[in-house]
Protein backbone atom coordinates (compact mmCIF):
# COMPACT_ATOMS: atom_id res chain seq x y z
CA UNK A 1 0.00 0.00 0.00
CA UNK A 2 2.38 2.64 0.67
CA UNK A 3 4.67 1.25 -2.47
CA UNK A 4 1.63 2.12 -4.34
CA UNK A 5 1.26 5.67 -2.88
CA UNK A 6 4.59 6.49 -3.08
CA UNK A 7 4.30 5.72 -6.93
CA UNK A 8 1.32 7.98 -7.38
CA UNK A 9 3.38 10.81 -5.33
CA UNK A 10 6.05 10.66 -7.28
CA UNK A 11 4.26 10.65 -10.62
CA UNK A 12 2.20 13.46 -9.61
CA UNK A 13 5.79 15.25 -8.57
CA UNK A 14 7.18 14.11 -12.16
CA UNK A 15 4.40 15.68 -14.15
CA UNK A 16 4.44 18.95 -12.06
CA UNK A 17 8.06 19.53 -12.97
CA UNK A 18 7.48 18.73 -16.48
CA UNK A 19 4.45 21.06 -16.77
CA UNK A 20 6.57 23.52 -15.39
CA UNK A 21 9.61 22.65 -17.51
CA UNK A 22 7.35 23.06 -20.62
CA UNK A 23 5.96 26.46 -19.43
CA UNK A 24 9.25 27.78 -19.02
CA UNK A 25 9.79 27.29 -22.67
CA UNK A 26 9.53 30.22 -25.24
CA UNK A 27 6.36 30.28 -27.21
CA UNK A 28 7.20 30.92 -30.79
CA UNK A 29 3.40 30.86 -32.06
CA UNK A 30 3.11 34.90 -32.01
CA UNK A 31 6.49 35.03 -33.66
CA UNK A 32 5.48 32.88 -36.81
CA UNK A 33 1.88 35.10 -36.98
CA UNK A 34 3.66 38.07 -37.07
CA UNK A 35 7.07 37.75 -38.42
CA UNK A 36 6.26 35.09 -41.48
CA UNK A 37 5.02 37.26 -44.06
CA UNK A 38 8.62 39.30 -43.79
CA UNK A 39 9.90 36.58 -45.11
CA UNK A 40 10.73 35.22 -48.76
CA UNK A 41 11.59 32.51 -51.09
CA UNK A 42 14.50 32.99 -53.71
CA UNK A 43 14.46 31.21 -56.77
CA UNK A 44 17.90 31.46 -58.51
CA UNK A 45 18.28 30.74 -62.24
CA UNK A 46 21.66 30.10 -63.86
CA UNK A 47 22.84 29.32 -67.42
CA UNK A 48 25.73 26.68 -67.39
CA UNK A 49 27.57 27.16 -70.45
CA UNK A 50 29.68 23.79 -72.20
CA UNK A 51 29.83 21.15 -69.71
CA UNK A 52 29.44 17.76 -68.84
CA UNK A 53 28.35 18.19 -65.24
CA UNK A 54 24.83 18.19 -66.12
CA UNK A 55 24.85 15.31 -69.01
CA UNK A 56 21.42 15.25 -70.95
CA UNK A 57 20.39 11.59 -71.53
CA UNK A 58 18.17 10.42 -74.69
CA UNK A 59 14.54 10.14 -73.28
CA UNK A 60 15.15 11.33 -69.83
CA UNK A 61 14.05 15.31 -69.27
CA UNK A 62 16.44 17.41 -68.95
CA UNK A 63 16.14 18.36 -65.08
CA UNK A 64 19.15 18.44 -62.67
CA UNK A 65 18.20 15.92 -60.05
CA UNK A 66 16.88 13.51 -62.07
CA UNK A 67 20.32 13.41 -64.49
CA UNK A 68 22.21 13.80 -61.71
CA UNK A 69 20.58 10.27 -60.47
CA UNK A 70 21.11 8.68 -63.46
CA UNK A 71 24.65 9.73 -64.15
CA UNK A 72 25.20 7.94 -60.81
CA UNK A 73 23.75 4.92 -61.10
CA UNK A 74 26.11 4.60 -64.40
CA UNK A 75 23.37 4.38 -66.69
CA UNK A 76 25.40 4.72 -70.40
CA UNK A 77 24.76 7.03 -72.95
CA UNK A 78 22.48 5.36 -76.06
CA UNK A 79 24.84 4.48 -78.50
CA UNK A 80 23.84 6.95 -81.07
CA UNK A 81 23.58 10.01 -78.47
CA UNK A 82 26.92 12.29 -79.09
CA UNK A 83 28.36 13.54 -75.62
CA UNK A 84 28.78 17.15 -75.52
CA UNK A 85 32.37 17.89 -76.70
CA UNK A 86 32.90 14.66 -78.22
CA UNK A 87 32.67 14.13 -81.79
CA UNK A 88 32.18 17.48 -82.73
CA UNK A 89 29.25 17.81 -80.79
CA UNK A 90 28.30 21.39 -79.67
CA UNK A 91 28.45 21.82 -76.11
CA UNK A 92 25.05 22.85 -75.44
CA UNK A 93 23.25 25.67 -72.31
CA UNK A 94 21.35 24.55 -69.91
CA UNK A 95 20.14 25.65 -66.84
CA UNK A 96 20.30 24.84 -63.06
CA UNK A 97 17.92 26.34 -60.78
CA UNK A 98 18.64 26.96 -56.52
CA UNK A 99 16.80 27.89 -53.77
CA UNK A 100 17.54 30.57 -50.64
CA UNK A 101 15.69 32.90 -48.38
CA UNK A 102 15.51 36.60 -47.38
CA UNK A 103 13.49 38.79 -45.95
CA UNK A 104 12.00 42.84 -46.78
CA UNK A 105 13.71 45.49 -44.87
CA UNK A 106 11.80 48.37 -46.58
CA UNK A 107 8.04 48.31 -47.72
CA UNK A 108 8.88 49.38 -51.16
CA UNK A 109 10.34 46.21 -52.05
CA UNK A 110 14.02 46.00 -50.74
CA UNK A 111 15.17 42.67 -49.49
CA UNK A 112 18.50 41.10 -48.02
CA UNK A 113 19.74 37.87 -48.68
CA UNK A 114 22.97 36.22 -49.01
CA UNK A 115 25.89 37.31 -51.60
CA UNK A 116 25.93 33.31 -52.68
CA UNK A 117 22.35 32.82 -53.26
CA UNK A 118 22.62 35.40 -56.32
CA UNK A 119 26.04 34.71 -57.06
CA UNK A 120 26.17 34.42 -61.38
CA UNK A 121 22.72 34.14 -60.92
CA UNK A 122 20.31 34.90 -64.69
CA UNK A 123 16.87 35.93 -62.80
CA UNK A 124 16.20 36.23 -59.41
CA UNK A 125 12.17 35.17 -58.44
CA UNK A 126 11.22 36.33 -55.03
CA UNK A 127 7.89 34.79 -53.98
CA UNK A 128 5.84 36.57 -50.81
CA UNK A 129 4.41 35.02 -48.16
CA UNK A 130 0.98 35.51 -49.87
CA UNK A 131 2.03 33.27 -52.79
CA UNK A 132 2.75 36.31 -55.24
CA UNK A 133 6.03 36.10 -57.58
CA UNK A 134 8.42 39.05 -58.41
CA UNK A 135 11.27 39.73 -60.40
CA UNK A 136 13.92 41.06 -58.48
CA UNK A 137 16.96 43.34 -59.26
CA UNK A 138 20.10 43.10 -57.80
CA UNK A 139 21.24 46.15 -56.09
CA UNK A 140 24.40 44.93 -55.21
CA UNK A 141 26.08 42.00 -53.16
CA UNK A 142 29.38 41.80 -51.37
CA UNK A 143 30.98 38.39 -51.23
CA UNK A 144 33.40 39.50 -48.10
CA UNK A 145 30.78 39.76 -46.06
CA UNK A 146 28.24 37.28 -47.92
CA UNK A 147 25.51 40.03 -48.10
CA UNK A 148 23.33 40.70 -51.14
CA UNK A 149 20.82 43.35 -51.97
CA UNK A 150 17.30 43.16 -54.04
CA UNK A 151 14.71 45.16 -55.20
CA UNK A 152 11.25 44.01 -56.41
CA UNK A 153 8.64 46.47 -57.57
CA UNK A 154 5.61 45.98 -55.07
CA UNK A 155 4.94 48.82 -52.58
CA UNK A 156 3.14 48.83 -48.81
CA UNK A 157 5.27 45.35 -48.09
CA UNK A 158 5.31 44.07 -44.29
CA UNK A 159 8.92 44.89 -43.27
CA UNK A 160 11.06 43.40 -40.76
CA UNK A 161 12.14 45.52 -37.14
CA UNK A 162 16.01 45.66 -36.79
CA UNK A 163 17.41 44.51 -33.65
CA UNK A 164 20.57 44.84 -31.33
CA UNK A 165 23.24 42.10 -32.06
CA UNK A 166 25.43 43.75 -29.37
CA UNK A 167 21.99 42.86 -26.96
CA UNK A 168 22.50 39.10 -27.91
CA UNK A 169 23.44 36.93 -24.79
CA UNK A 170 24.93 33.56 -25.21
CA UNK A 171 21.66 31.02 -24.05
CA UNK A 172 19.32 33.28 -25.34
CA UNK A 173 16.52 31.83 -27.40
CA UNK A 174 16.52 32.91 -31.15
CA UNK A 175 14.78 31.48 -34.27
CA UNK A 176 14.90 31.34 -38.04
CA UNK A 177 12.33 31.40 -40.82
CA UNK A 178 13.39 30.31 -43.99
CA UNK A 179 12.80 27.86 -47.00
CA UNK A 180 15.06 24.74 -46.17
CA UNK A 181 15.12 22.42 -49.29
CA UNK A 182 12.07 24.17 -50.68
CA UNK A 183 9.76 24.11 -47.99
CA UNK A 184 8.36 27.37 -47.24
CA UNK A 185 8.25 29.15 -44.14
CA UNK A 186 9.49 26.58 -42.24
CA UNK A 187 10.26 28.20 -38.38
CA UNK A 188 13.44 26.33 -36.51
CA UNK A 189 14.18 27.91 -33.06
CA UNK A 190 17.25 26.87 -30.86
CA UNK A 191 20.05 29.21 -28.52
CA UNK A 192 22.70 31.59 -29.10
CA UNK A 193 25.78 29.18 -28.95
CA UNK A 194 28.83 31.96 -29.28
CA UNK A 195 29.24 35.41 -30.13
CA UNK A 196 31.93 36.90 -32.51
CA UNK A 197 33.14 33.82 -33.64
CA UNK A 198 35.37 34.10 -36.37
CA UNK A 199 35.55 31.82 -39.44
CA UNK A 200 38.49 30.70 -41.38
CA UNK A 201 38.79 32.94 -44.67
CA UNK A 202 35.67 34.95 -43.35
CA UNK A 203 37.74 37.99 -41.79
CA UNK A 204 34.90 40.92 -42.09
CA UNK A 205 32.15 39.08 -39.75
CA UNK A 206 31.87 38.57 -36.35
CA UNK A 207 29.46 35.63 -36.59
CA UNK A 208 26.41 34.94 -34.84
CA UNK A 209 26.64 30.88 -33.65
CA UNK A 210 23.43 29.57 -32.86
CA UNK A 211 22.48 25.30 -32.73
CA UNK A 212 19.13 26.47 -34.83
CA UNK A 213 18.48 23.79 -37.57
CA UNK A 214 19.89 25.51 -40.52
CA UNK A 215 19.73 23.80 -43.66
CA UNK A 216 20.02 24.15 -47.58
CA UNK A 217 17.75 26.70 -48.52
CA UNK A 218 17.53 28.38 -45.23
CA UNK A 219 20.65 30.63 -46.44
CA UNK A 220 19.72 34.26 -46.58
CA UNK A 221 17.02 34.03 -44.03
CA UNK A 222 16.53 35.89 -40.78
CA UNK A 223 17.29 35.11 -37.44
CA UNK A 224 14.72 36.44 -34.96
CA UNK A 225 14.98 37.32 -30.90
CA UNK A 226 12.33 36.67 -29.24
CA UNK A 227 11.06 39.85 -29.60
CA UNK A 228 10.60 39.24 -33.50
CA UNK A 229 13.42 41.70 -34.04
CA UNK A 230 16.34 40.30 -36.70
CA UNK A 231 19.52 40.18 -35.40
CA UNK A 232 21.37 37.90 -38.18
CA UNK A 233 21.07 36.80 -41.29
CA UNK A 234 21.57 32.68 -41.57
CA UNK A 235 24.68 32.33 -44.02
CA UNK A 236 26.37 29.27 -43.13
CA UNK A 237 26.87 26.01 -41.50
CA UNK A 238 29.33 23.22 -40.17
CA UNK A 239 28.11 20.23 -41.64
CA UNK A 240 30.01 16.54 -42.80
CA UNK A 241 26.63 15.31 -44.26
CA UNK A 242 25.26 18.66 -45.92
CA UNK A 243 22.38 19.17 -43.45
CA UNK A 244 21.99 20.47 -39.92
CA UNK A 245 24.58 19.21 -37.05
CA UNK A 246 23.95 21.95 -34.75
CA UNK A 247 26.36 24.60 -35.64
CA UNK A 248 25.23 26.94 -37.87
CA UNK A 249 26.41 30.72 -38.15
CA UNK A 250 24.71 34.47 -38.81
CA UNK A 251 25.92 37.71 -40.24
CA UNK A 252 24.81 40.20 -37.44
CA UNK A 253 22.34 42.04 -38.95
CA UNK A 254 24.10 45.60 -38.00
CA UNK A 255 26.82 44.27 -40.05
CA UNK A 256 24.40 43.43 -43.06
CA UNK A 257 22.90 46.59 -42.75
CA UNK A 258 25.75 48.80 -43.33
CA UNK A 259 26.55 46.81 -46.41
CA UNK A 260 23.16 46.95 -47.30
CA UNK A 261 23.03 50.89 -46.74
CA UNK A 262 26.70 51.30 -48.87
CA UNK A 263 24.92 49.21 -51.96
CA UNK A 264 22.30 50.93 -51.90
CA UNK A 265 23.80 54.64 -52.18
CA UNK A 266 26.85 52.86 -54.83
CA UNK A 267 26.45 49.51 -55.97
CA UNK A 268 29.47 48.83 -54.54
CA UNK A 269 31.29 48.57 -51.04
CA UNK A 270 34.24 50.83 -49.55
CA UNK A 271 36.66 49.11 -47.15
CA UNK A 272 40.33 50.61 -45.21
CA UNK A 273 42.98 48.78 -46.19
CA UNK A 274 46.33 48.47 -44.85
CA UNK A 275 48.09 46.04 -46.90
CA UNK A 276 49.46 43.32 -44.39
CA UNK A 277 49.33 39.81 -43.68
CA UNK A 278 48.68 38.68 -40.52
CA UNK A 279 48.58 35.62 -38.24
CA UNK A 280 47.13 34.92 -34.97
CA UNK A 281 49.88 35.52 -31.83
CA UNK A 282 50.47 32.35 -30.17
CA UNK A 283 51.82 31.79 -26.62
CA UNK A 284 55.33 30.89 -27.78
CA UNK A 285 55.27 34.25 -30.05
CA UNK A 286 54.20 35.84 -27.89
CA UNK A 287 56.95 34.38 -25.06
CA UNK A 288 59.46 34.72 -28.10
CA UNK A 289 58.59 39.05 -28.23
CA UNK A 290 58.48 39.20 -24.84
CA UNK A 291 55.02 39.91 -24.02
CA UNK A 292 52.94 38.99 -21.55
CA UNK A 293 49.91 37.98 -23.25
CA UNK A 294 48.51 37.12 -26.58
CA UNK A 295 46.72 40.01 -27.73
CA UNK A 296 47.26 41.52 -30.66
CA UNK A 297 47.31 40.93 -34.39
CA UNK A 298 51.56 39.54 -35.66
CA UNK A 299 52.41 40.78 -39.17
CA UNK A 300 53.80 38.43 -41.15
CA UNK A 301 54.10 40.81 -44.26
CA UNK A 302 53.51 44.49 -45.85
CA UNK A 303 52.87 45.20 -49.27
CA UNK A 304 55.34 47.07 -50.94
CA UNK A 305 54.26 50.68 -51.51
CA UNK A 306 50.83 50.04 -49.78
CA UNK A 307 49.42 52.15 -47.13
CA UNK A 308 51.30 50.09 -44.36
CA UNK A 309 54.83 49.58 -46.11
CA UNK A 310 54.35 53.85 -46.30
CA UNK A 311 53.48 54.01 -42.43
CA UNK A 312 56.37 52.66 -41.70
CA UNK A 313 54.74 49.52 -40.16
CA UNK A 314 57.28 46.28 -40.12
CA UNK A 315 57.04 42.27 -40.45
CA UNK A 316 57.13 41.06 -37.05
CA UNK A 317 54.93 44.07 -35.68
CA UNK A 318 52.70 42.98 -33.42
CA UNK A 319 49.43 45.65 -33.56
CA UNK A 320 47.96 46.05 -30.15
CA UNK A 321 45.54 49.10 -31.13
CA UNK A 322 44.06 50.40 -33.89
CA UNK A 323 42.55 53.98 -34.34
CA UNK A 324 42.08 53.58 -30.36
CA UNK A 325 40.58 50.59 -30.47
CA UNK A 326 42.09 47.29 -28.96
CA UNK A 327 42.90 44.35 -30.92
CA UNK A 328 42.68 41.48 -28.65
CA UNK A 329 42.85 38.72 -31.60
CA UNK A 330 44.31 39.05 -35.38
CA UNK A 331 40.42 38.66 -36.28
CA UNK A 332 39.69 41.56 -34.77
CA UNK A 333 42.10 43.56 -36.69
CA UNK A 334 40.27 43.27 -40.69
CA UNK A 335 36.89 43.91 -39.13
CA UNK A 336 38.41 47.38 -37.26
CA UNK A 337 40.34 48.41 -40.59
CA UNK A 338 37.56 47.44 -43.20
CA UNK A 339 35.01 49.81 -41.09
CA UNK A 340 37.54 52.62 -41.17
CA UNK A 341 36.78 55.47 -44.26
CA UNK A 342 39.71 55.52 -46.69
CA UNK A 343 41.99 58.41 -46.38
CA UNK A 344 41.85 58.89 -42.64
CA UNK A 345 44.78 59.10 -40.86
CA UNK A 346 44.49 56.65 -37.55
CA UNK A 347 47.29 56.06 -35.05
CA UNK A 348 48.06 52.36 -34.80
CA UNK A 349 49.96 51.71 -31.78
CA UNK A 350 52.56 48.53 -32.17
CA UNK A 351 55.04 46.28 -30.35
CA UNK A 352 58.79 46.00 -32.12
CA UNK A 353 60.95 43.98 -30.86
CA UNK A 354 59.14 44.45 -27.30
CA UNK A 355 59.27 48.21 -27.38
CA UNK A 356 55.45 50.07 -27.59
CA UNK A 357 55.38 52.13 -30.56
CA UNK A 358 52.31 54.91 -31.94
CA UNK A 359 52.10 55.11 -36.02
CA UNK A 360 50.07 57.35 -38.11
CA UNK A 361 48.64 55.31 -41.18
CA UNK A 362 46.93 56.51 -44.17
CA UNK A 363 44.31 54.00 -44.52
CA UNK A 364 43.69 52.48 -48.26
CA UNK A 365 40.89 51.71 -50.10
CA UNK A 366 40.74 47.90 -50.54
CA UNK A 367 40.07 46.66 -54.11
CA UNK A 368 36.40 45.46 -54.18
CA UNK A 369 35.07 42.60 -54.64
CA UNK A 370 31.27 43.87 -54.98
CA UNK A 371 28.80 42.03 -57.78
CA UNK A 372 27.56 45.41 -59.28
CA UNK A 373 24.46 44.04 -60.89
CA UNK A 374 23.70 46.50 -62.45
CA UNK A 375 25.69 45.33 -64.84
CA UNK A 376 25.14 41.58 -64.29
CA UNK A 377 26.94 40.49 -67.06
CA UNK A 378 28.88 37.45 -67.68
CA UNK A 379 33.30 37.46 -68.80
CA UNK A 380 32.92 37.52 -72.50
CA UNK A 381 36.95 35.88 -72.72
CA UNK A 382 36.50 32.39 -74.42
CA UNK A 383 38.33 30.21 -71.49
CA UNK A 384 41.24 27.73 -72.39
CA UNK A 385 40.39 23.81 -72.37
CA UNK A 386 43.27 21.94 -72.02
CA UNK A 387 44.41 18.26 -73.89
CA UNK A 388 42.43 16.27 -71.06
CA UNK A 389 38.99 18.34 -71.24
CA UNK A 390 39.94 20.72 -68.41
CA UNK A 391 39.64 24.29 -67.91
CA UNK A 392 41.81 25.15 -65.03
CA UNK A 393 42.33 28.62 -63.13
CA UNK A 394 45.19 28.98 -60.65
CA UNK A 395 44.45 29.32 -56.72
CA UNK A 396 44.29 32.54 -54.99
CA UNK A 397 46.36 33.10 -51.82
CA UNK A 398 43.10 33.10 -49.91
CA UNK A 399 42.02 29.53 -51.49
CA UNK A 400 45.73 28.34 -51.00
CA UNK A 401 45.24 28.87 -47.17
CA UNK A 402 42.47 26.67 -47.27
CA UNK A 403 44.31 23.85 -48.41
CA UNK A 404 47.62 24.70 -46.00
CA UNK A 405 49.47 26.56 -48.45
CA UNK A 406 49.70 23.76 -51.14
CA UNK A 407 49.94 24.63 -54.87
CA UNK A 408 47.14 23.41 -57.30
CA UNK A 409 44.63 24.12 -60.03
CA UNK A 410 41.18 25.26 -59.51
CA UNK A 411 38.81 23.08 -62.27
CA UNK A 412 36.67 25.56 -63.75
CA UNK A 413 35.39 22.85 -65.99
CA UNK A 414 35.15 19.09 -66.87
CA UNK A 415 34.57 18.09 -70.38
CA UNK A 416 34.85 14.80 -72.24
CA UNK A 417 36.99 11.86 -70.65
CA UNK A 418 38.00 13.67 -68.17
CA UNK A 419 35.09 14.27 -66.92
CA UNK A 420 33.52 11.02 -67.22
CA UNK A 421 36.89 9.75 -65.23
CA UNK A 422 35.00 11.51 -62.82
CA UNK A 423 36.76 15.45 -62.37
CA UNK A 424 34.45 17.62 -61.68
CA UNK A 425 33.69 21.19 -61.34
CA UNK A 426 35.01 22.38 -57.79
CA UNK A 427 38.25 20.08 -57.51
CA UNK A 428 41.49 21.11 -57.30
CA UNK A 429 44.35 19.17 -59.10
CA UNK A 430 47.07 19.01 -56.77
CA UNK A 431 49.15 16.72 -59.12
CA UNK A 432 49.93 14.73 -62.17
CA UNK A 433 51.92 11.39 -61.82
CA UNK A 434 53.32 12.10 -58.61
CA UNK A 435 54.82 15.66 -59.92
CA UNK A 436 53.06 18.35 -57.65
CA UNK A 437 51.25 21.01 -59.81
CA UNK A 438 53.55 24.03 -59.79
CA UNK A 439 51.56 26.54 -61.71
CA UNK A 440 48.90 26.03 -64.75
CA UNK A 441 51.83 26.60 -67.35
CA UNK A 442 53.78 23.69 -65.86
CA UNK A 443 50.99 21.62 -65.41
CA UNK A 444 49.52 21.98 -69.44
CA UNK A 445 53.31 22.04 -70.52
CA UNK A 446 53.52 18.53 -68.83
CA UNK A 447 50.35 16.90 -70.22
CA UNK A 448 51.63 17.53 -74.08
CA UNK A 449 54.66 15.55 -73.22
CA UNK A 450 52.09 12.31 -72.94
CA UNK A 451 51.49 10.05 -76.14
CA UNK A 452 47.69 9.42 -76.62
CA UNK A 453 46.38 6.57 -75.03
CA UNK A 454 48.40 6.83 -72.29
CA UNK A 455 46.70 6.65 -68.58
CA UNK A 456 47.57 9.20 -66.36
CA UNK A 457 46.75 9.90 -62.73
CA UNK A 458 45.69 13.24 -61.60
CA UNK A 459 45.72 13.88 -57.60
CA UNK A 460 42.53 15.48 -56.70
CA UNK A 461 41.24 17.38 -53.57
CA UNK A 462 37.88 17.46 -53.08
CA UNK A 463 36.54 19.05 -49.56
CA UNK A 464 38.17 17.07 -46.82
CA UNK A 465 39.51 14.01 -49.41
CA UNK A 466 42.33 13.29 -51.87
CA UNK A 467 41.75 10.90 -54.16
CA UNK A 468 43.75 9.29 -58.18
CA UNK A 469 41.49 10.12 -60.49
CA UNK A 470 43.05 7.96 -64.11
CA UNK A 471 42.31 9.84 -67.20
CA UNK A 472 43.39 8.45 -70.54
CA UNK A 473 45.00 10.91 -72.99
CA UNK A 474 42.59 11.30 -76.06
CA UNK A 475 43.42 11.35 -79.57
CA UNK A 476 43.62 14.44 -81.26
CA UNK A 477 41.17 15.01 -84.20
Amino acid sequence: MKSWIAAVFFGLVSLVNANAYASSLPDFTELAEKQGPEVVNISVTQSVHGGTEVMPFSGIPNDEQMQEFFKRFGIPLPPEQDVPGQNGAPAPEYKTHSLGSGFIISGDGYILTNAHVVSEADEVIVKLFDKREFKAKIIGADKRTDVALLKIEATGLPKVTVGDPAKLKVGEWVAAIGSPFGLENTMTAGIVSAKGRALPQENFVPFIQTDVAINPGNSGGPLFNLNGEVVGINSQIYSRSGGSMGLSFAIPIDVAMEVASQLKATGKITRGWLGIAIQELTKELAESFGMKNTNGALIAGVEKNGPADKGDLEAGDVITKFDGKPIITSADLPRIVGATKPGKVVVVEVLRKGVPKNLDISVGEMPSDSVDATKNSKATVKPTVNRIGLILKELTSQQKKKINGKNGLLVIEAQGAVAQAGVRRGDIVLGLNNTEVQSLEQFNKQLMSYAAGKTIALLVERGENTLYVPVKIPSVK
